[in-house]
């Protein structure tokens, strides 16, 4: 008899998501210079990917649980599947075949992944894999898959990689609790994940080394009330174009990397996080798109996109399953001047982290989980209701990998949206590049080619708006949590602040409104 393992109730929520409008498949593309040799290919997959148990097992349902059910005549052939584009085998066929294996379901009946090699892409190969978001996230699968790979340059990625394989053959026999998240939403990894310092997070950390202070349990309740409101009371997002009922096919699209040294510049002359410098790209990408297909934006036009939040502690990323939370970001589409936006989400990105919503995600994912299947269809197509988007970055490899004597020259890969959400945008950084990739429903975005081309001139006229603006004298006060930090900010280069910063002529300032879930848990 097969060896068969339970699914967490988390998994099991994510699998039970599919509907023919929006398959829950995590989609990535590889694309490579130089071909690779496919019996070395098939034996890296062996080394890594097919050594943990959801990769060699199929899926057994019941209505409130499912197994992972060892697949006794698992055959790789079945899995990696060798194909050529018929016509000019160029970018927009591959962008193509990818969109039409995005509507395709995988087969039940087997383990739910499946490998296409492109053999004649543009000279090279490209592997697209599709992968269920049963067997894990985003974090989860892009780290497995660049397990396979090696360093070029750095001996270092190649012995980390040839530890992660040691791990995942580790991993077979690791004992899980699919219900200890759930039980215990504020757990040390999930806080520590927010990178924050605020109130909630310090009490909470103070609580695990003082457990005496157990009176400061009342406001971390409060807190996770109060945002679990808040989502719940929060509008449905803005109606646009891009916001509608999807239909069965889908369009992808990607861009030429943008340098990775350019973006951090400007988040540190900004004050600015990475992440904050591309979210204000995607929605200036996404308002100059609006506008050019003769849209009305009005200045407190928002576009909601749901953010997920990697909940795993460092190191832990081999890891299979979904441990990962959700936080609402409204981008300001509405703001126009491209200095004002980054620093509005920069506001509102840190008004997030001070939140429980990604763990409220994670909970909610793992009690429906184990609900029957149309109460939880019900309890997240509510959620699904109030974003128009799903946004994630993932940080890659900053050095030059290979696959099997195949030169990596790119990677993209795309999140499946849930409910009604029709637009995915996947950010990934790979060898000093800023990869944009888009997946979008056809009916609401024919051509999402036509959101990627507008990313780099944002960021271009980011940078050259950064350039040209007079730096303003003084770094206000409230930046600084002390008088040291205080003498520091004046001697160390000043930044762009909301309240510093005058708004250029004819800009509105947007800093004093408040996105809808802030407003919603402050009152």
């Amino acid at each position: 008899m097969a060896r068969a393992k339970p699914m967490s109730s988390v998994d099991h929520a994510w699998l039970r998501m599919d509907a023919s409008t929006n398959l829950m498949m995590i989609t990535g593309v590889l694309v490579f210079e130089t071909p690779m040799d496919i019996d070395l290919l098939r034996e890296r997959m062996r080394e890594t990917i097919l050594q943990y148990p959801p990769f060699r097992s199929r899926v057994v349902r019941e209505p409130a649980r499912a197994w992972w059910q060892e697949d006794e005549s698992f055959d790789l052939n079945s899995h990696l599947h060798r194909v050529s584009l018929p016509g000019k085998a160029d970018k927009l066929e591959l962008e193509a075949f990818v969109a039409d294996l995005t509507s395709q379901r995988l087969d039940m009946t087997k383990p739910l992944w499946q490998f296409h090699l492109v053999e004649n892409y543009l000279g090279g190969q490209a592997l697209v894999a599709r992968i269920h978001h049963c067997i894990g996230d985003g974090i989860a699968l892009v780290s497995v898959m660049l397990s396979m790979t090696e360093g070029e340059v750095a001996p270092q990625v190649t012995e980390r990689n040839a530890r992660m394989r040691a791990r995942a053959a580790a991993a077979q026999e690791e004992p899980e609790n699919p219900w200890d998240e759930m039980l215990r939403p504020f757990t040390r990894k999930a806080v520590n994940a927010l990178n924050s310092a605020g109130n909630f997070t310090e009490k909470y950390l103070s609580l695990l080394t003082a457990p005496e202070r157990f009176t400061d349990i009342g406001k971390i309740v409060n807190r996770f009330a109060k945002d679990a409101a808040a989502l719940a009371m929060m509008p449905n997002d803005s109606r646009t174009r891009l916001k509608g009922k999807p239909g069965v096919a889908k369009a992808v699209a990607w861009n030429e990397p943008i340098p990775l040294t350019e973006v951090k510049a400007v988040g540190k002359a900004m004050g600015c996080s990475i992440n904050d410098v591309l979210m204000a790209c995607a929605a200036g990408a996404v308002r100059s798109y609006l506008l050019s297909c003769g849209d009305a934006v009005a200045d407190d036009t928002d576009v909601r996109a749901m953010i997920p939040v990697n909940l795993r502690r460092p190191g832990d990323e081999w890891k299979l399953g979904n441990q990962f939370g959700l936080v609402p970001l409204t981008l300001p589409v509405g703001i126009e001047h491209p200095l004002l936006r980054v620093l509005e989400v920069r506001e509102r990105m840190n008004a997030l982290k001070g939140s429980a919503q990604a763990h409220l995600a994670t909970w909610v994912l793992g009690l429906v989980g184990g609900m029957p299947k149309p109460v939880q269809k019900e309890v997240l197509d509510v959620l699904a209701r109030k974003a128009t988007a799903v946004m994630t970055n993932v940080p890659g490899p900053q050095t030059q990998l290979t696959l099997a004597g195949g030169r990596l020259k790119q990677i993209l890969f795309w999140v499946p949206q849930s409910g009604d959400i029709g637009i995915g945008v996947s950010i990934l950084s790979y060898n000093g590049g800023v990869q944009i990739g888009v997946i979008a429903d056809k009916k609401l975005c024919p051509n999402p080619q036509e959101i990627c081309d507008r990313f780099a001139p944002e960021f271009e006229k980011l940078a050259m708006g950064l350039l040209l603006n007079p730096w303003w004298p003084e770094v206000v006060a409230h930046m600084a949590a002390d008088a040291k930090a205080v003498k520091e900010a004046k001697s160390a280069p000043q930044v762009l602040t909301p309240e510093s910063a005058p708004p250029p002529a004819g800009v509105k300032p947007k800093f004093k409104k408040r996105s809808p879930f802030t407003a919603a848990r402050n009152g």
